[in-house]
């Protein structure tokens, strides 16, 4: 095998699509690149959603483009294999390598057409790894992060946000949702501390109500939304088949001129004979019919 890294990289990434049945990366003209802005609502896909196909950053690209995706919050995993980040101390000189590899993959996905608009990964445990995850995160043009909801790290990464000016957007699942009685007391703790609104999990943990009301009441602070459906009882199904109301948020959110992203996730059961890029594609067409 040649010794040259260019060489190499493309052939590891030729083995790899013909193992996963992804087509490769590209360089994009203007007229080639996706577009997933629908009547103006940027509509997205959490690269979560390709975890049965995808794990390096150029496998999740492909899955990307595959979809005819340009939006995307992309999990830590494929930067922390591409720049070689790996977690506790690290030398300057470390610091520096890493995020000069995270400015050269921003620039892959934007060459190829997909911003990456947030970022996903863990904090770490000391300031020096919570500055690093902004340096990530801005180096590879990310305008917010996202965790799981956390009055206590809320507290410790707003100063953080506040000088870096990224967001963070606090995930909710089924038991930590929004305060809807009183403004929530997780968004006083910082100008940049917001909601990455699940509204799926709204619906299934509030036994059906629609999470409507909650983008009306909290607009301004919401970095994203997560888009799935599911039933009042918790059931993750194809859209269309379950209580939230995926289609009238879409739209909602084209009247209002909202310009936070709504990303596609991926959790229902993937049927017999299809894939995970398959159902992402469905779901970004049933996006993309809503907003017509």
């Amino acid at each position: 095998m040649t010794s040259n890294p260019l060489s190499r990289r493309h052939f590891l990434g030729t083995a790899i699509a013909a193992a996963t049945g992804l087509t490769l990366p590209r360089l994009a003209s203007a007229a080639d690149k996706p577009n997933s802005v629908f009547g103006g609502v940027r509509v997205g896909c959490i690269t979560y959603s390709f975890r049965s196909m995808t794990k390096t950053a150029e496998e999740t690209l492909k899955a990307l483009l595959d979809c005819g995706i340009s939006e995307t919050e992309l999990m830590g995993g494929p930067t922390q294999l591409y720049a070689g980040i790996k977690g506790g101390k690290i030398t300057d000189a470390e610091r520096e390598q890493q995020i000069a590899k995270c400015v050269e993959m921003r620039k892959m996905y934007n060459d190829a057409g997909v911003n990456i608009h947030i970022h996903k990964m863990n904090f770490g445990q000391s300031d020096e790894e919570i500055e690093f995850n902004f340096l990530v995160a801005k180096a590879l043009g990310a305008s917010a992060v996202t965790t799981e909801r956390n009055a206590v790290l809320a507290a410790r990464v707003a100063p953080f946000a506040d000088k870096h000016k990224i967001w963070v957007g606090f995930h909710n699942h089924t038991n930590n949702l929004p305060e809807m009685d009183k403004f929530d007391s997780i968004l006083d703790l910082g100008q940049y501390i917001g909601f990455n609104l699940d509204i799926g999990h709204y619906v299934a943990g509030t036994q059906g109500k629609s999470p409507i009301p909650v983008l009306e009441k909290y607009h301004a602070r919401i970095t994203n939304l997560h888009l799935k459906d599911r039933t009042a009882d918790g059931g993750n199904v194809p859209w269309g088949q379950g209580q939230t109301p995926i289609k009238e948020v879409l739209q909602l959110m084209k009247k209002e001129k909202w310009t936070f992203p709504a990303e596609v996730e991926l959790e229902y059961k993937i049927p017999e004979g299809s894939n995970a890029v398959a159902e992402v594609k469905k779901c970004i067409e049933y996006c993309q019919a809503a907003l017509a």
